[in-house]
């Protein structure tokens, strides 16, 4: 099991994770053509519900001893299972492959799980979307923060939908109640990085940057209407927590 330090921040410290960070993961090229397949709006089918059944129960299975690192230590599985009911529920999201994309996201990031198992049990567009929303381990704790602001901008449309739920749902979950060792101002710091992330999303999905927008309000984080342009790499762009 990989300990947090004090230098790590809720990525870490609201999970425990059952295996050493793995040091190999691979990137793809995350900018986007301009063919690019668009989530859909369909309404999902009984396939598309045995389906999401599906990736539910290997995600449950993957972060099976995995626990969030709240005060009552509630079930990692409860984080993705959360972040794709915000999707659905919150952001109107009916593309099956953006739901699935969101219960897998820490799968790779946190577990045993490979991208091409990923692949294997579910298809070549959710590994890609898997892998864009997964941190490059081999970069510094640092790098690997800043590469996440860098990047947001650049990765496709299902990616951008995961990243906004899945930073909704950790903050409300530390506007809930801080991680036992957390202080408040370390708390303050996070809004702060994760507002510079969703920067790079905003367009997006205006219901869930509008709720991203007031929940970031609560800390006088002020998230802007309009998506930055695009720049290099900055440095000193993420929090030290």
């Amino acid at each position: 099991m990989t300990a947090c330090s004090a230098n790590q921040d809720l990525d870490c410290h609201m999970k425990e994770l059952t295996k050493e960070d793995k040091l190999d993961i691979h990137f793809p090229d995350v900018c986007r053509s301009n063919d690019e397949e668009q989530p859909s709006r369909k309404p999902t089918d009984q396939n598309d519900l045995a389906l999401l059944l599906r990736t539910i129960n290997f995600a449950a299975q993957k972060h099976s001893f995995q626990r969030r690192k709240d005060p009552e230590k509630t079930p990692y599985i409860n984080h993705p299972i959360g972040v794709a009911h915000i999707l659905a529920s919150e952001g109107g999201i009916t593309d099956v492959k953006v739901l699935q994309a969101a219960i897998l996201h820490d799968t790779v990031e946190d577990t045993d799980t490979t991208l091409d198992e990923i692949e294997e049990e579910f298809g070549a567009t959710i590994r890609h979307t898997v892998e864009e929303v997964t941190d490059k381990k081999a970069l510094s704790y640092q790098e690997r923060k800043a590469h996440q602001i860098a990047r947001a901008p650049l990765v496709s449309e299902r990616a951008k939908l995961v990243k906004l739920g899945d930073k909704l749902h950790n903050l409300r979950d530390l506007q809930r109640v801080r991680p036992v060792d957390w202080s408040q101002e370390r708390v303050h710091q996070y809004f702060i990085w994760s507002g510079k992330v969703i920067e790079g999303l905003i367009g997006t999905n205006l219901p869930l940057e509008e709720k991203l927008r007031q929940l970031l309000a609560t800390e006088d984080v002020i998230l802007p209407t309009e998506r930055k342009a695009l720049s290099i790499l900055e440095p000193s762009v993420s929090p030290s927590l």
